[in-house]
């Protein structure tokens, strides 16, 4: 473009006329529209050795338009709840499965059309005709009848002198049928599995929490304080059953029914019962044996949490040596806890309450007690190492010094 320099001054012009000439113009019908190709979302992968889900909810239907990062789905599988997410915003185009269907880590679950905003419609909707009123069609008129025709028309009711019968009224006899979840299969299996496979027997121990429970009010305010995690019960359980299962490494071993072999680990990994929504599950505290009394809160108020949420990971229930399952919350006095496999004992702690006890000097006091319980694997652990143990951790609870000089 040539520019005329002679011109002293700028020619005036309109600034909602200004036209830039920088390319030919193109009519509105033949400019070309540039597409995003729509995205294909497979199945994710849920975890180590897990190849299938259940797909338990879609979040969304077809057509609808999903944030970045919303959950479009949910998957069920024998441990963990996993979701979905969507990787960009964008529009549901087509889902390839239904509810309940079974699904494989790796096909295809959905496709999503980017888009940056939802494109909802803002034409006001077609007028719909009322359908017309339909006219009454004229009702033929007919004699009437004479009321000494209708009498002699009504049958006679025969009389009968039994008592009328007396209806019992019914109620509700209705009955709900509801899919089992792939968590709660899988926890029926393996429990009858244990069922099937251990010799399970269980033996029982009465255990004094006075001292614990003194400890424990006379601490609890400067530990939180400190730790910024409540003092509670388990850790000085988790603490003992350690020290214990070091002592006794039977309880804390296995049997490989593959090989015919025993194994004894050098370490303890206890599997802590949590209740969450979906069903039991048993996240692991590793290394217990260098676990502080803090290090044990903090873990089991974390997994609490995540049980709740039903954001558990399957990393965090694998694996466990040996599992304490603590019924006393919900307020049961006594039981007979399952194995949870591949291990070979199970210890149950139980409600605390005031009973009348015989102290060292004769004298009867009330005392706060608790039930023990441990459920073993008699195939490898003998009578006398089950007593062993669970007299062991009852001592250590009871003079709850002896777990600060690790006696």
């Amino acid at each position: 473009y040539k520019i005329d320099t002679s011109l002293k001054t700028a020619p005036q012009v309109n600034a909602e006329t200004i036209v830039v000439a920088t390319k030919p113009s193109v009519p509105p019908s033949t400019v070309e529209t540039q597409t995003v190709s729509a995205l294909t979302v497979d199945v994710p992968v849920m975890g180590e050795s897990i190849t299938t889900g259940m797909l338990a909810k879609w979040n969304f239907k077809s057509g609808d338009f999903v944030k970045m990062d919303e959950v479009v789905a949910n998957i069920e599988t024998d441990k963990v709840n996993v979701e979905v997410r969507s990787p960009q915003s964008g529009i549901l185009q087509k889902m390839f499965n239904a509810e309940g269907d079974e699904i494989s880590v790796g096909n295809p679950l959905f496709i999503l059309q980017p888009s940056e905003a939802s494109t909802t419609s803002t034409s006001p909707a077609p007028a719909v005709n009322a359908p017309a009123k339909p006219t009454p069609s004229p009702v033929k008129s007919t004699p009437a009848t004479p009321l000494a025709v209708v009498k002699a028309a009504q049958p006679v009711a025969a009389k009968s002198s039994a008592p009328p019968a007396v209806q019992t009224p019914v109620g509700d006899r209705s009955e709900t049928r509801v899919k089992m979840t792939r968590m709660r299969l899988r926890i029926a299996q393996r429990l009858k599995e244990a069922q099937n496979t251990a010799a399970m027997l269980t033996t029982f121990q009465e255990v004094d929490m006075g001292n614990l429970i003194e400890m424990r009010n006379k601490h609890k305010d400067e530990f939180e304080k400190v730790h910024g995690i409540k003092l509670g019960f388990m850790s000085a359980f988790v603490r003992a059953a350690t020290v214990t299962l070091q002592e006794l490494p039977a309880v804390n071993g296995v049997i490989d029914d593959a090989t015919n072999e025993i194994v004894y680990r050098n370490y303890v990994d206890i599997s802590v019962a949590v209740a969450s929504p979906n069903g039991l599950v048993v996240p692991v505290l590793r290394n217990t044996e260098k676990m502080s009394f803090a290090d044990v809160e903090k873990a089991i108020a974390m997994y609490g949490k995540k049980a709740k949420e039903g954001a558990l990971a399957l990393e965090d229930m694998a694996g466990g040596t040996f599992t304490i399952s603590n019924g006393g919350v919900f307020g049961s006095l006594f039981g007979t806890p399952i194995i949870n496999p591949p291990q070979s004992a199970i210890l149950g702690m139980h409600a605390t309450k005031m009973r009348p006890m015989v102290t060292a000097g004769g004298k009867i006091e009330a005392r706060p007690m608790m039930y023990l319980a441990l459920t073993y694997d008699h195939r490898l652990i003998d009578g006398r190492e089950a007593v062993t143990f669970l007299k062991g951790v009852a001592g250590r609870i009871e003079d709850s010094s002896r777990l600060l000089l690790t006696l």
